[in-house]
């Protein structure tokens, strides 16, 4: 099916995407990537009026350090997150779930604000930049905000970000000490949505684990983060038995629907599977092992 007939604008700054926003309202929609926001408009879930592309405003991409914070521009790929060297070295978690992210076609083209903008809870980024504390910076007529990762998800392609807002840049504090990190993703096939999927980031003091954030991919209507797993191994010097104790944490927080991917019981256990591997990865990554 072809989409509705629409507008389209390309923008070359911030400023001329904001008045087009507010000039239009509900009428419009901002593409980034696209591979979300183009297969919907062909079905005829979305119809906006007007398209406003992203894609000329250099402003928007890149990777950058400021002080202990990672800087990456929300039309940022993830191809260019996968070939990061401030990533690598500072943030792993994140190039490494982006390598799992679809197909190298998708990679080039999504970008991680798209990704995390669109809502979507089968989507990579949300549960990943959770994970990695990661703080989303959005420009709307009223100037600039911060809205931490954990409190942008609403519900199911429902965010905190106004419809005259577009996201500029996400914000992430590099790992410090021995950190460990890790994105584990079941899925049926290359390309696809997660059946389940846990990201990991922990900081060891020692033997005993002094932080942790563990958010989960696709068992909810949002990506979520698990407080009550981070409480099971934080201050402790973690075992098998309080793995065990956090995976069953994960489950307990899990509300998944059923499709072809599998029932709401193997979707619940395989998020408790996917949670025991990544703490372990991660473990075993800020050990130097």
């Amino acid at each position: 099916m072809y989409p509705a007939k629409f507008d389209f604008h390309a923008p070359n700054s911030i400023e001329e995407v904001l008045s087009l926003l507010s000039e239009y309202g509900d009428d419009a929609k901002v593409l980034a990537g696209g591979h979300s926001l183009l297969p919907m408009m062909k079905m005829r879930f979305a119809t906006p009026q007007h398209l406003i592309d992203l894609n000329r405003i250099d402003r928007l991409r890149g990777i950058s350090q400021d002080g202990d914070t990672i800087v990456i521009g929300a039309m940022t790929t993830e191809k260019q997150i996968i070939a990061s060297d401030v990533l690598a070295m500072h943030c792993p978690l994140l190039p490494e779930a982006a390598k799992q992210i679809a197909d190298p076609q998708v990679r080039n083209r999504g970008t991680i604000g798209g990704d995390i903008c669109h809502g979507d809870p089968a989507n990579d980024q949300p549960a990943v930049t959770m994970a990695a504390d990661a703080t989303y910076v959005l420009q709307g007529p009223k100037g600039e905000r911060s809205v931490h990762s954990s409190e942008f998800f609403l519900g199911s392609f429902y965010t905190a970000m106004e419809a005259d807002e577009i996201m500029t840049s996400i914000r992430v504090p590099a790992a410090a000490g021995s950190s460990g990190s890790a994105y584990v993703k079941l899925k049926r096939k290359t390309g696809d949505w997660a059946t389940a999927a846990a990201a990991v980031q922990l900081t060891l003091d020692g033997d005993r684990c002094s932080s942790v954030r563990i958010a989960l991919t696709n068992v909810g209507a949002t990506a979520i983060r698990v407080a009550a797993a981070e409480d099971a191994l934080s201050g402790q010097v973690v075992d098998e038995a309080l793995i065990d104790a956090a995976a069953q944490h994960a489950m307990d927080a899990c509300d998944p629907t059923e499709d072809l991917r599998g029932d709401v019981e193997y979707k619940t256990k395989m998020a408790g599977e996917m949670t025991r591997r990544a703490i372990r990865q991660s473990l075993a990554r800020a050990r130097g092992q």
